[in-house]
């Protein structure tokens, strides 16, 4: 597909609603507020690391300060009074746990939208809950669900996430993973038919998931996802001794899948409390 076309999918009605990370149209126009009030997680990412933070750290899962959700609302006052305010078009919820795993997500998003019902709300997740919360987010008012899915091969998963915690449980291994990303791939097709705005994030991880990631493409493209985002693993937490993707290979995989699904090329892997412009 030609960069044009891939453009223009970008910014077509279904996408272009001023939401700077699913639309090129809104990316250094308009800003989003993180609000980092969702400290627990249910899977354990082995490319997750949620220890550390310092003024020039910007990656997922990294917060200077876990949130109430009472704190989360005044943080979004405080950010729409100051100069960037009528940017800030978004309020989203990307951790630095699991959105939705944690109850301030849901009050604190509920909080929003009745203080500043204009704004889009949107989350990052795993996905593990996205079935049996996705009403709940629909009466809410979400409008954008981002879900990482980084495999659909459970034997790829087990190399990928160290343990599941479902139903009580904590599972490890192929059986854990396979629960995970058959949750994944029916959640991104409920939030789908509830007229959300779907993105799904891949971490490419090289020699671990990069030769399966076609099938991948064709099977969140078939469940409704709207945008396909590959991002570059970064090395740390179990994955630490694993090579990060070359700029020649990140470029690869999105001209490939790109041919299947439009392909976000402006992500900052932005913190759990970033606020601003892209």
């Amino acid at each position: 597909m030609h960069e044009h076309c891939m453009q223009g999918m970008i910014n077509s009605p279904n996408l272009n609603l001023g939401h700077p990370c699913f639309s090129t149209s809104g990316h250094g126009k308009t800003g989003r507020i993180h609000l980092a009030v969702a400290p627990g997680c249910n899977i354990s990412c082995n490319y997750c690391v949620r220890k550390f933070d310092c003024a020039n750290e910007s990656r997922p899962g990294v917060t200077s300060k876990v949130q109430t959700s009472v704190e989360a609302l005044e943080t979004v006052k405080k950010a729409k009074s100051s100069s960037i305010g009528s940017k800030l078009t978004v309020v989203g919820i990307a951790g630095p746990g699991e959105p939705l795993a944690n109850s301030a997500t849901f009050e604190t998003l509920r909080g929003v939208k009745q203080h500043f019902p204009e704004m889009i709300l949107c989350l990052s997740t795993n996905g593990l809950l996205l079935p049996e919360k996705i009403e709940e987010l629909v009466d809410i008012g979400v409008s954008h669900v981002t879900v990482t899915l980084n495999t659909l091969d459970e034997k790829v998963g087990a190399k990928i996430y160290s343990y599941v915690r479902w139903e009580g449980k904590t599972l490890i291994g192929p059986d854990a993973a396979r629960i995970l990303i058959d949750h994944q791939l029916e959640g991104i097709k409920l939030a789908s038919k509830a007229g959300m705005t779907v993105k799904i994030n891949t971490v490419l991880i090289p020699g671990v998931n990069d030769q399966l990631l076609y099938s991948l493409g064709m099977e969140i493209k078939k469940r409704g996802a709207h945008i396909h985002n590959i991002m570059p693993l970064i090395p740390q937490g179990k994955l630490a001794k694993n090579m990060a993707p070359t700029k020649d290979e990140l470029i690869s995989s999105r001209s490939s899948l790109g041919l299947i699904l439009p392909q976000m090329q402006h992500c900052q892997q932005c913190r759990a409390d970033a606020i601003g412009l892209l």
